[in-house]
């Protein structure tokens, strides 16, 4: 139970968070297949284990962790364009007559309805975790849009979530370009071999590198002529490596060998107990490292009025 990205939400009200209460809440919007005319549905699973029995909210500590599901049918752009474009030149070769826009869009929704029940089905899950005293929901991904239909979704079903991104004080943009210049990061964090350069300039060019000493000519070149640096890859103590981008997205996230040993040893030789101790441990373990990362980008930006 290792995230590989890492989206980062403040909670701007103190919210008790009662797993029973929780639990209840969630079960009001459980998961659900597509019915043969549903485009997709969105809601709750196990995050550990399947089965009625199974519960909605895994508690670990201080920590509580949730999990949505989104299923949905795939209907191919280009199938239906090419079913809606023979059955115009159908009706035109046939009666003899333009069809418009207004006709072409209805009969590419009656072409949808007929196609939805044969549509692939793509299911989707995401995980977040929650941990009250510290103030914060981490969701795990990398899209924006993902994370905010699970708050969404979690906050129809409590009722409230006062949450908005957690920002920093410094421009992650502005510090990545820093710690690339001077060849040196802040405490306890070391810069890799990957990094996204950006001109600044309207239409300005973009640079990817990997597999690169950061330190050489050609990037302090680059640099020289203005470009900055929007994505980075990092290593933060020997516990973890990640990049992070200039939205404060945190992508790739890797937990050392010595982590998911740890988490071996300590969850024995069931499977949940397996799950349960690497979750525990993720998140103990990000109880030191987003402090640090929010300090060496200048501290927590608090907006006004928060």
């Amino acid at each position: 139970m290792w995230f590989k990205n890492l989206l980062i939400y403040r909670l701007t009200q103190d919210l008790p968070f009662d797993a029973e209460a929780l639990e209840t809440a969630l079960a009001t919007k459980l998961a659900r297949p597509c019915a043969s005319q549903e485009l997709t549905t969105y809601g709750f699973v196990a995050p550990f284990g399947k089965g009625d029995d199974a519960p909605l909210v895994h508690v670990s500590g201080d920590f509580l962790l949730i999990s949505a599901r989104k299923e949905e049918r795939i209907l191919p752009g280009s199938v239906v364009r090419d079913a809606v474009k023979e059955k115009v030149e159908e009706i035109e070769a046939e009666q003899m007559r333009k069809v418009y826009k207004k006709e072409r869009d209805q009969i590419k929704d009656e072409i949808v309805q007929a196609f939805l029940p044969r549509a692939f089905i793509r299911r989707s899950s995401t995980f977040a975790a929650i941990a009250p005293k510290q103030g914060l929901i981490l969701v795990n991904s990398a899209s924006p849009k993902r994370a905010e239909d699970l708050l969404s979704t979690l906050r129809e079903v409590i009722g409230t979530l006062p949450v908005r991104p957690l920002t920093v004080k410094m421009s992650p943009t502005a510090t990545m370009t820093e710690w690339v210049t001077t060849q040196k990061a802040a405490d306890d964090f070391f810069v890799l071999d990957e990094c996204e350069l950006r001109d600044t300039h309207e239409d300005g060019g973009i640079v990817r590198c990997k597999r690169q000493d950061l330190t050489s000519e050609e990037i302090q070149l680059h640099l020289s002529t203005g470009k900055v640096v929007t994505q980075l890859s990092l290593a933060w103590q020997d516990k973890l490596s990640f990049v992070l981008d200039d939205k404060m997205v945190v992508k790739r996230l890797k937990f050392e060998d010595l982590l998911q040993d740890q988490a071996e040893q300590d969850g024995g030789e069931e499977a949940l107990g397996q799950l349960d101790a690497s979750f525990t441990l993720m998140m103990l373990t990000f109880g030191d490292y987003l402090p640090a990362l929010v300090e060496a980008l200048g501290g927590e930006e608090m907006p006004q009025g928060i």
